[in-house]
């Protein structure tokens, strides 16, 4: 310890020097340099790289939800109907259930022309609702609307609605999207769906394929909600993350009872369902609306990750848009997925409309990263 000792006299300027030299030798230098150096480096780190390292150690702080009851999924397009229901424990009905698609809808346009082309030859009715406000309380166009010849596939079997917004500012976006699924329950009624009617609740970019709903409303005996697993694509179908969308669902419709959702109803998930397809855009602009406008729009923590030139780089590298790591909850897993996702040149089992117009949608396919301005 180091003791100090002040002479009374003298002027007050040497007085203050002298009892700011004794106050230094009290400090360790090397201390000092980490108090001046070390801990504002250590906070910037903190700020740049926090989400990372709380996603890290997810699996210290966040226990894994209780796993799905996976159902084997059984097809081949030359097995009888009756076999594939027996295959599954099921039986075949003498007339299949009608079905109906619904979504809340954006501005995903090509993805909604494939999803529609897959789901056509067995959805009895297509319902959609659209706003003119994003759930992060944005004012939107009305994209579907602007564009409705476009789909004039299905225009006598569609149910449209549209509802305003309520621009809260500062509101939890959740909140928002909750509203807008709330309004779709009461689309689904003004579409004239009755009970054991089958409902698909997912997202546009949730893709159940034919051959999945095909089975469901031939089948009797199947359980009244089911989840279904998707293949996870980001961008087209060159990336690949893995297996495990789960959010999609299919209800056999109960009156008072059936609401519209996009959590988890039950543990039943049905095997390689399907296809999601996360941020798959043709246009760059349409990748920096959706960042903006959909409920997690808190991981837009820096400005520059908007611009135009980083987004198209991100996307051929098949990197994340938003700089985080991996939502996993063993850091096996987490360690596993660190990095850019590896590519697949396969584009076999992809929706049949997508490979039909391939000069449309080529961008989809592997081997096309590029993205327009538009």
């Amino acid at each position: 310890m180091v003791f100090c000792i002040h002479l009374q006299h003298g002027s007050k300027a040497v007085l203050s020097m002298s009892r700011l030299k004794c106050a230094l030798r009290g400090f360790d230098l090397k201390a000092l340099l980490f108090l001046l150096i070390g801990v504002p480096i250590i906070i910037f780190v903190i700020y740049v790289h926090g989400q990372k390292v709380t996603y890290f150690l997810r699996p210290i702080w966040e226990k894994p939800p209780k796993p799905f009851t996976v159902l084997p999924h059984y097809y081949h397009e030359n097995a009888s109907m009756a076999n594939l229901c027996k295959l599954h424990g099921w039986k075949v009905r003498e007339a299949p259930r009608r079905v109906f698609d619904a979504v809340l809808f954006s501005n995903e346009l090509d993805i909604l022309d494939i999803r529609w082309h897959e789901l056509s030859p067995y959805v009895s009715e297509f319902v959609l609702l659209e706003s003119n406000s994003t759930f992060t309380g944005l004012e939107k166009k009305l994209h579907f609307k602007e564009n409705r010849q476009k789909f004039e596939f299905a225009e006598s079997r569609l149910t449209y609605g549209m509802i305003g917004g309520r621009f809260v500012k500062g509101e939890n976006p959740f909140v928002e999207e909750s509203y807008q699924r709330v309004a779709l329950d009461q689309l689904l009624k003004i579409a004239g769906i009755t009970d054991d009617d089958l409902l698909i609740m997912s997202d546009v970019d949730e893709i159940p394929s034919g051959h999945t709903i095909n089975l469901l409303r031939w089948c009797d005996d199947t359980p009244e909600i089911l989840h279904l697993q998707l293949k996870n694509y980001l961008y087209s179908f060159q990336f690949m993350l893995d297996d495990k969308s789960w959010r999609a669902s299919v209800h056999r419709y109960r009156a008072g009872k059936t609401r519209y959702a996009h959590y988890r109803q039950t543990d039943d998930l049905l095997a390689d369902s399907g296809w999601h397809c996360s941020f798959c855009f043709r246009y760059i602009n349409d990748f920096v609306f959706k960042m903006k406008a959909y409920s997690h729009v808190d991981r837009i923590r820096f400005s520059y990750f908007l611009n135009p030139k980083r987004i198209q780089h991100v996307i051929c590298q098949g990197a994340d848009l938003f700089d985080m790591l991996p939502e996993e909850y063993t850091f096996q897993e987490i360690i596993a997925k660190l990095g850019p996702i590896p590519s697949t040149y396969s584009a076999v089992h992809l929706p049949a409309y997508l490979l039909e117009k391939v000069d449309q949608y080529r961008y989809l396919l592997p081997g096309n990263c590029m993205r327009e301005s538009g």
